[in-house]
């Protein structure tokens, strides 16, 4: 790529993207090949091991700096290098609508091959957060802000609320904050596994950090906004999880190891997204940011690849490890239990470096296709 295109890029986002996508990888080879030990959320850290935890634990980075990059990138989109700002709602809506079909069709289907379940997951997520962005837009930025906050630092309030699944208003309350079964015992079975309404708040707070890479910013201006909220966000996980305060609806306690106490503070809820989740997730995030911003090397610039196209990758590796499972049950048979798979953890990062550098050249081919073609449907991949 010339510098010209690089800086219109913004480098460091897609660079963030790689390194989440490759984290993302990792996990979808446990799920593949480890799910024999599968792990609760959160995490039971009596009968997890070290390596399986911190393993899972690598993955929730994912979904947080995806949904908050899709919010910033969206405001990159309504405020062009050009100068000539644009709404970014058509835009939103197209790409939501078309998240989600993703997700019950290609997606779904990747998972076992057939259709028997519909998980709404990850994209569903995204794209239900793209049509709340697209809703909103409008509003001002300072009123999308302290919405964004409140939804991220007060949705653990909500977290006493439940419905049983024959109560008016439990469909809605699945979709917004408890995972659960909408639809159970028919043809086919439908399940919430990403309670959207933390992400919402996620993807908010990402649009409005977009003026952070406006072509006016000064670079090291906004490392240092990056460094103070990555900052800020553990110094208030230090104090809200470390204290037992709020944020969270498992507190950490100490155990007889130092290395189970760690697993104990880190162990924070996914399904939804708690507080103490997000603030750290974000921390690490932001300083990723400020870290890839700088000229690229050759292993920057390979992850600068799989950040381009992240959704290109995330169905090729879905459907590369759905063909490696079925070959590998096909020829070994189910040799954990119900489950083929393999007998340690070491083997899941084996597995998974391998098939991160065998996916790197069709990624890279399509990516340069992709700036090369300029097809507009090339953008929703």
């Amino acid at each position: 790529m010339t510098s010209k295109q690089l800086k219109a890029r913004i480098h460091s986002i897609d660079i963030m993207r790689g390194v989440v996508i490759l984290l993302m990888l990792l996990d979808h080879v446990r799920e593949r090949f480890f799910l024999h030990m599968q792990v609760s959320d959160p995490m039971d850290v009596d009968t997890t091991s070290p390596g399986l935890f911190w393993s899972r634990f690598a993955a929730h980075f994912c979904a947080p700096t995806f949904i908050f990059l899709t919010g910033l990138s969206a405001w990159l989109y309504s405020h062009p290098a050009n100068g000539v700002a644009r709404s970014a709602r058509s835009f939103l809506i197209k790409r939501g609508l078309f998240l989600i079909a993703l997700e019950v069709t290609i997606i779904c289907f990747s998972w076992m091959g057939y259709f028997h379940t519909i998980w709404l997951q990850v994209m569903w997520a995204i794209g239900l957060c793209m049509l709340t962005l697209a809703l909103l837009i409008n509003l001002p930025q300072r009123l999308l802000l302290a919405l964004g906050l409140l939804i991220v630092f007060g949705h653990n309030l909500l977290t006493p609320i439940s419905f049983n699944p024959e109560q008016w208003g439990y469909t809605l309350w699945t979709i917004l904050h408890d995972r659960g079964y909408i639809s159970q015992g028919g043809l086919i079975d439908v399940k919430i596994s990403y309670p959207v309404l933390p992400w919402i708040g996620v993807i908010l707070l990402g649009y409005c950090a977009g003026p952070l890479y406006a072509h006016t910013r000064d670079s090291d201006d906004r490392k240092q906004w990056l460094i103070g909220l990555g900052l800020a966000c553990v110094a208030l996980f230090a104090i809200l999880r470390g204290l037992n305060i709020y944020g969270e609806t498992l507190p950490w306690q100490q155990f007889s190891s130092t290395a189970q106490t760690a697993m104990s503070l880190f162990n924070v809820t996914k399904y939804p997204p708690s507080l103490s989740f997000l603030l750290i997730t974000l921390a690490v995030m932001f300083f990723g940011l400020w870290l890839f911003e700088r000229p690229l090397n050759r292993f920057s610039n390979a992850l600068r690849v799989y950040g381009s196209v992240p959704m290109f990758f995330y169905i090729l590796h879905l459907y590369v490890l759905l063909i490696l499972y079925t070959v590998g049950n096909a020829i070994w048979g189910t040799n954990q239990g119900s489950y083929f798979g393999v007998n340690d953890i070491t083997w899941v990062w084996l597995i998974s470096v391998v098939l991160a550098v065998a996916l790197y050249w069709p990624t890279k081919a399509f990516s340069d296709y992709k700036r090369v073609a300029k097809k507009p449907w090339l953008k929703y991949l």
